[in-house]
């Protein structure tokens, strides 16, 4: 019963037009309804109706004149009737509507928001200073309106709700294991951080346009032993890459000599002809070559 009642209500909330009218028409007839005071005012002294004129024309001006209301672009104004929604008007300039209407306006331009800078812990349980910016515009005024108190503060607290939740699920950096991190992949990072907050908004008709992330960091207190561990993994990283390379090119080295017959190399000669080729080529110093002008074995 619960579900069916909040069903309700959220349907409730969603956008719909207004039955509101051009108000060009209104002021043509607020501009007869003045004609009308002004000639019956002239004629009130000759013709006994003109008193009549005078007070049908301040009638009807008095009833249209408070429902003129202007909107301009990108803004719209939400209809009520003694409070009851009625309908959502997005047509720009001179508007009319009923005079008990109540016309709440709001702009459904895009907004852009940095959020403060945020210290979270990332997978690894490491602190981290996070921020994100924000692309976001109202889609659904009646949500917007009626669906939360502050639309405008609901999205910056769910804006630092889902920049800890997306932080706390990927690693800062990772050289050991081939996965997503904050650091490496800012794309997949945002798209999961605008899939994730489209969905703490979407029940205040709030439409994230683009979610980036603006700063990140390790937090101060661990930032200096933080980069020397990053600076480590770096190079045992390199390293690796460098021995496998080196591998690589020593076996092919060793299939060309012995596929062309260039040289015999017993299983001594060929170990100390591996291990130079892998002094030489990993090596982070220019070797310098020893030329041998004897035989192959002095």
């Amino acid at each position: 019963m619960t579900e069916v009642v909040r069903d309700r209500t959220m349907k409730a909330g969603r956008e719909r037009p207004a039955n509101t009218m051009s108000g060009y028409i209104a002021l043509l007839l607020v501009v007869v309804a003045l004609a009308g005071i002004i000639f019956g005012i002239a004629q009130i002294n000759d013709a006994p109706w003109a008193i009549g004129l005078v007070v049908v024309s301040a009638v009807v001006m008095t009833f249209i004149a408070p429902g003129f209301y202007l909107l301009q672009p990108n803004q719209a104004a939400a209809i009520l009737l003694f409070g009851d929604y009625r309908g959502t008007d997005r047509t720009t300039g001179l508007r009319w509507t009923w005079p008990w209407m109540t016309k709440k306006k709001i702009s459904v331009r895009i907004h852009n928001i940095t959020s403060d800078r945020l210290k979270v812990n990332d997978l690894r349980g490491n602190p981290i200073e996070i921020a994100s910016n924000v692309v976001w515009r109202v889609e659904d005024t009646a949500q917007a309106l009626f669906d939360v108190d502050d639309y405008r503060e609901f999205v910056n607290i769910q804006i630092e709700s889902a920049v800890r939740a997306v932080g706390s699920r990927y690693p800062y950096d990772d050289f050991e294991v081939d996965r997503i991190t904050l650091r490496g992949d800012g794309d997949e990072i945002a798209t999961e951080l605008q899939r994730e907050l489209q969905d703490r908004v979407a029940n205040a008709g709030v439409y994230i346009d683009e979610c980036r992330l603006m700063h990140l960091a390790y937090a101060q207190e661990i930032a200096q032993a933080m980069l020397r561990r990053q600076q480590a993994e770096a190079i045992i990283a390199a390293r690796a890459k460098l021995v496998e390379g080196a591998v690589s090119m020593v076996e092919h080295a060793l299939e060309q000599l012995s596929a062309k017959n260039v040289v015999e190399l017993d299983d001594e000669r060929r170990a100390a002809m591996v291990s130079n080729l892998m002094v030489v080529l990993c090596s982070e110093r220019d070797t310098q070559p020893i030329v041998n002008a004897g035989s192959l074995y002095q």
